[in-house]
């Protein structure tokens, strides 16, 4: 395994921790682990993020220079998915102080409040939309707090916004559903916004119960019938979650559909490699694997390492015994449909 030393060689202890204890076994007793534990605050993609939250435990753009239509719930949230992702434990001050912020906007019926957003019209008229609760119960979940009983109130309000087909709208609009742009459409929903519904997926995949359900399944077969074999797009929610790639957006925060996150996503929720599909996706992702056992991000090629440690690890614990059934079939799908000519 020519990875390993190659990965290994890279200056983030956060990365070079990741790689010991998920790749090579090692727990946290481990005399390396307990050394780059003590320099992780150190590190440069983390360092400055820790200096700068607040003293209510919220992030705000107006110090970190990060784009967050959402206001400071979506960047304090957006940090929390990436503090997680870097193995911050859920009892560490920075992370308690940062949820217990997200908790105290929460409305009463486990939902939060629509953020007011002024860029783009992308809230104009919706009396409702899944991302307002989908936003901040991810950094919730991921942080090690999705079975809080504020955090199971979240989960009952988004999957009651849940479309009859298992997929999520874009919103609600006087009783109307908001359309949906050709890159965010599914093959087999009318009015499910593949954005809303991959963002409900990341809250589903953090909770231990949740990820396996029939909801969870349900959404995760719809979003495998859309194209899932983009090289370009390989990389990207990893390379935004570790900072080299631009924070943007709230209905456009996942304007590509990433193959390397996709393949997370059915390794969290157990999706077998039986299924044409997902195998279809294991042998492309595969197939990218280039000199060295390495994957290349062609987005940002810092990101390579990182890349290549996020696909090993979800590789590593995809399975085929387990309890997967499939219901969509593959079909041929474009994000924009070709317009017919009149004449």
């Amino acid at each position: 395994m020519t990875w390993i030393p190659l990965l290994l060689a890279d200056p983030s202890p956060s990365l070079r921790i990741l790689i010991l204890k998920n790749l090579l076994d090692k727990d946290e007793n481990d005399e390396e682990v307990i050394e780059l534990r003590e320099i992780q605050v150190k590190d440069p993609i983390i360092e400055k993020t820790l200096k700068l939250q607040r003293k209510n435990g919220s992030w705000t753009s107006k110090t970190t220079g990060s784009i967050a239509p959402g206001g400071d719930i979506q960047l304090t949230s957006q940090i929390l998915v990436k503090l997680a992702y870097l193995e911050f434990p859920s009892t560490n001050q920075t992370i308690k102080k940062a949820v217990e912020f997200i908790f105290s906007q929460q409305n009463k019926d486990g939902s939060w409040p629509l953020p007011k957003i002024k860029e783009k019209n992308e809230l104009e008229g919706y009396d409702m939309q899944p991302l307002q609760t989908i936003v901040p119960l991810e950094g919730i979940a991921a942080a090690g707090y999705a079975q809080d009983n504020r955090a199971e109130n979240a989960y009952k309000w988004l999957l009651n916004q849940r479309l009859e087909d298992g997929a999520w709208p874009v919103g609600i609009s006087n009783g109307v559903y908001g359309g949906i742009a050709g890159y965010r459409s599914l093959p087999h929903s009318r009015w499910g916004c593949r954005s809303t519904t991959i963002g409900a997926l990341n809250c589903l995949s953090y909770h231990p119960i949740r990820r396996t359900s029939d909801e969870a399944k349900t959404a995760l077969d719809l979003v495998l019938s859309c194209e899932t074999k983009a090289e370009r797009n390989v990389g990207f929610v990893i390379s935004r979650m570790i900072g080299f790639e631009n924070s943007r957006g709230w209905i456009t925060y996942y304007p590509r559909l990433d193959p390397a996150h996709l393949l997370n996503l059915c390794s969290k929720m157990q999706a077998s490699i039986e299924d044409e599909r997902v195998k279809q996706l294991i042998d492309f992702i595969q197939h990218l694997q280039g000199e060295n056992e390495l994957w290349e991000c062609k987005l940002h090629p810092q990101a390579n390492r990182w890349l290549t440690y996020d696909l090993l690890c979800s590789l590593k614990s995809m399975n085929n015994k387990v309890d997967w059934v499939s219901h969509e079939p593959p079909t041929p799908f474009r994000e924009y449909s070709k317009r017919l000519k009149r004449f």
